[in-house]
């Protein structure tokens, strides 16, 4: 069943008080009451309410007061002022202290109920708005690579997009997991509602269950004011689980059972809420392996494994990189020269478009001329087929040089070749798994890939 907005209604008549609940309960609301705006405020200030109903003369305290208090302490329930034909300039009063509307009396139910569902859209409005700014601010990209494996990938976008099923997006960080789950909703009949994302692996484990299913005011310790949570926000649209192998697993049975029931309730209440969402999740993980390591519920994963995309990693598909670099300088107006797109290429970017993206924004930070070449590339990545920078290049004279041959038993090579056996090993100790074989190695994953890359260590050899 879906939750019944609480409207508190306030009067001092008693008379009045029950007209209220009789009409609020006709328009399907759940009326609460309060006979002053004292008891309105230990009301909102515990359970709180989707909206107030408001007299202005009232003993103990009047709805001016209370709209001062409770704008004072940032309570942003919206209120709606009940006056009589001749206090139009206390009811403008009333708004300038933050009434949405007010209605004069003796009203109809007609009246009450267009008032109320006016208040409380403009409400809802404000959050999608907030929303949609926050959204603004996201550089959305579009896919870009004509790759067999990138054009694999717009056919699996296009074949579940028109349905209801749940994806399940997998791939390396970088890969562009989010750019796949908005295509999703962007060829989808949701495709005018919210598109959501949560990032699992980024918000604190003690507020995750808050953001995703939102709170009431008084809930817990700092929990000042109601909070729509992301399931509500995202009613009629797309939700977007990012990392959700990073979800503790407790939260994870919470998680599963609104996925189907299509029920959720806010934290301090026990209220259901029917919300009708399309979830897309995502993980860096193996999801099998995440189930092993304890990182990943079972039955989670089935619900969610409806309908799976691997997304391939940047080095799988080196092809596209050209056309991603020239795609990504395009909006700095930044050139860059065929050698520089060689050196890109032949790196393994551990990190993904993601990383091509950050090492492109500093070399368009650096170049002088408007091109970027060798010399504004990072130092590790001409180390991988040992290019050198290239002023190096034109400065380089043979016939003049005076540098000295390395010897065949120099320390820096028995080093290399101890490097060399100590990855091997640890490659063959996590059944070839990179970033396990880095954490026993105690060096970053991209460090792994470079040295993977520079002793042509593959995974048939170890």
């Amino acid at each position: 069943m879906s939750k019944l907005q609480r409207v508190l209604a306030l009067d001092d008549e008693p008379n009045m008080r029950r007209l209220l609940e009789i009409s609020l309960r006709q328009a399907g609301y759940q009326p609460v009451l309060a006979q002053n705006g004292r008891e309105a405020l230990d009301i909102l200030r515990q359970g709180g309410a989707d909206l107030v109903v408001s007299d202005l003369h009232m003993p103990v305290m009047d709805g001016l007061k209370l709209l001062e208090t409770m704008r004072n302490e940032v309570i942003e329930t919206p209120v709606i002022i009940v006056t009589a034909q001749g206090e139009i300039a206390s009811a403008i009063a009333a708004m300038k202290l933050g009434a949405s509307d007010y209605i004069l009396r003796p009203f109809d139910l007609e009246t009450l109920e267009i008032a109320i569902t006016k208040a409380l859209s403009i409400t809802r409005l404000k959050i999608e708005n907030q929303f949609l700014r926050d959204e603004a601010n996201r550089d959305v990209k579009s896919l870009i690579g004509g790759s067999a494996a990138i054009q694999k990938v717009h056919q699996l976008i296009a074949q579940v997009a028109p349905e209801k099923a749940t994806a399940l997006i997998a791939g390396e960080t970088g890969t562009g997991k989010e750019l796949v789950a908005h295509a999703i909703h962007d060829l989808s009949p949701r495709k005018n509602a919210l598109f959501v994302a949560v990032n699992c692996a980024a918000i604190p484990v003690d507020i995750l269950e808050s953001e995703l299913f939102g709170h009431e005011r008084g809930a817990f310790t700092g929990a000042v004011k109601e909070r729509v949570g992301k399931f509500e926000l995202a009613d009629g649209g797309t939700l977007f689980l990012d990392e959700i192998t990073e979800m503790p697993i407790a939260l994870q049975a919470k998680l599963l059972r609104a996925l189907q029931e299509g029920v959720i309730e806010r934290l301090g209440s026990n209220h259901p809420i029917t919300v009708n969402i399309r979830v897309v999740a995502a993980t860096n993980r193996d999801p099998l392996e995440a189930i092993k390591e304890g990182k990943l519920r079972e039955d989670l994963y089935y619900r969610l494994n409806v309908f799976r995309i691997d997304l391939p990693p940047l080095r799988k598909r080196t092809g596209d990189i050209a056309m991603l670099v020239r795609h990504i300088l395009k909006r700095r107006e930044i050139n860059i020269n065929a050698q520089a797109i060689e050196a890109l290429e032949q790196y393994p970017w551990p990190g993904n478009v993601r990383e091509l993206e950050n090492v492109l924004e500093r070399a368009a930070i650096v170049c002088s001329n408007r091109t970027i070449t060798t010399e504004h590339l990072p130092v590790e990545m001409l180390e991988f087929n040992n290019t050198e920078p290239e002023h190096a290049l034109q400065q380089s004279d043979p016939l003049t040089s005076t540098s000295t041959p390395e010897t065949n038993f120099s320390l820096p090579l028995a080093v290399e070749t101890l490097e060399k056996k100590l990855i091997e090993t640890a490659l063959k100790s996590s059944d070839g798994n990179k970033s396990r074989a880095a954490r026993l190695l105690d060096i970053s994953e991209r460090s792994l890939w470079y040295k993977l890359s520079r002793y042509k260590i593959t995974d048939k050899q170890s």
